[in-house]
């Protein structure tokens, strides 16, 4: 079983930047794929970036292509998601998932573990 912490959220104005960071502990990460995912307050949870177990594929909501980058340091036990030219819509909770040995999938049933997720709050 894999546990994941999210953190780098916070509060940003409108074009502003983060990066967020999914770190891994009890198994390494070098064999799961990692998909973000968020949630705004009476919203549906949605997909946002996902890398595939290997790091070679990975899939974008439309929303956020161009504007946010997902990577993979295995070394590190790590997945980021940069994001760029943040806009209010973007505002939500953050939450990282993996699956074991899986591919960039969009689908929220794809993944097994979760994280508690990381605020991100983009000011108008």
């Amino acid at each position: 079983q894999v546990q994941l912490v999210e953190s780098g959220g916070g509060l940003v104005q409108t074009g502003g930047s983060l990066r967020l960071s999914c770190a891994a502990s009890g198994r390494t990460f070098d064999r799961y794929a990692v998909g973000w995912f968020r949630q705004a307050p009476g919203k549906e949870r949605e997909f946002v970036a996902a890398i595939s177990w290997g790091g070679s594929s990975t899939a974008y909501a439309d929303s956020v292509k161009g504007r946010f980058t997902i990577s993979k340091d295995n070394a590190k036990n790590t997945v980021y998601l940069q994001m760029i030219s943040l806009k209010p819509e973007d505002t939500a909770v953050y939450l990282c998932a993996a699956a074991l040995r899986g591919g960039a999938s969009s689908q929220r049933r794809a993944y097994d573990f979760w994280g508690q997720g990381t605020q991100v709050t983009v000011s108008s």
